[in-house]
């Protein structure tokens, strides 16, 4: 429909999760209409991303260096581990400014249906941090999901023999939020995780 490097552009960015063909096409557009020192500016970005990041050594964050700031970040308990499923799940729990341990990026969730069990996550990386590490408590950070609750269970049942203290986190109503609008799934996630007052 278009020319061809600026079809080529569209189907690239309609490729990136939430963006649809109409975005991709506005994109594609602003660039095309954009000053050529921005356009190369985000070019330069990618490709700067692309070639510089990698994942931590030992935890499976983003980083350019061996191990991530956290990692590497003496001021931080080395004795938790919050475990999450993704590396962008990190700067969600570290803008509660509450967790001063370390991280372990799973890498997904569990899913049978779409052939995911713990051999596609890094579990057994994991088990040799809790070894190695004298790791105390591990906190399941993983999603409200299904498969988010199947891969905490499994790091329940997979960590506790090694003597370690497995929480997950809580779960239920978020706060200024009105009961009317409750699932019965979260009121009753609520209900379940009540705390004493």
């Amino acid at each position: 429909m278009f020319e061809p490097p600026v079809q080529r552009l569209i189907d690239e960015f309609s490729r990136l999760p939430g963006v649809g063909q109409k975005s991709a096409q506005r994109l594609a557009f602003h660039l095309l209409n954009a000053d050529e020192v921005d356009a190369i500016r985000l070019a330069d970005a990618i490709t700067e991303m692309r070639s510089t990041i990698r994942l931590c050594d030992r935890c499976f964050n983003v980083t350019a260096e061996a191990e991530c700031s956290i990692c590497r970040d003496v001021r931080r308990d080395p004795s938790m581990i919050c475990v999450v499923e993704r590396a962008q799940d990190i700067p969600v729990i570290e803008r509660t400014q509450l967790f001063k341990g370390r991280y372990h990026v799973l890498g997904g969730a569990m899913s049978p249906i779409a052939g995911i069990g713990p051999d596609q996550l890094r579990m057994r990386e994991l088990e040799i941090r809790i070894r190695d590490e004298g790791i105390v408590e591990v906190i399941a950070a993983t999603n409200p999901t299904v498969e988010g609750d199947t891969t905490a269970m499994y790091l329940a049942q997979l960590l506790k023999p090694h003597g370690v203290k497995v929480s997950r986190l809580a779960s239920g109503l978020p706060v200024g939020g009105d009961l009317d609008y409750a699932d019965e799934v979260t009121l009753g996630r609520a209900l379940v995780g009540r705390q004493e007052l």
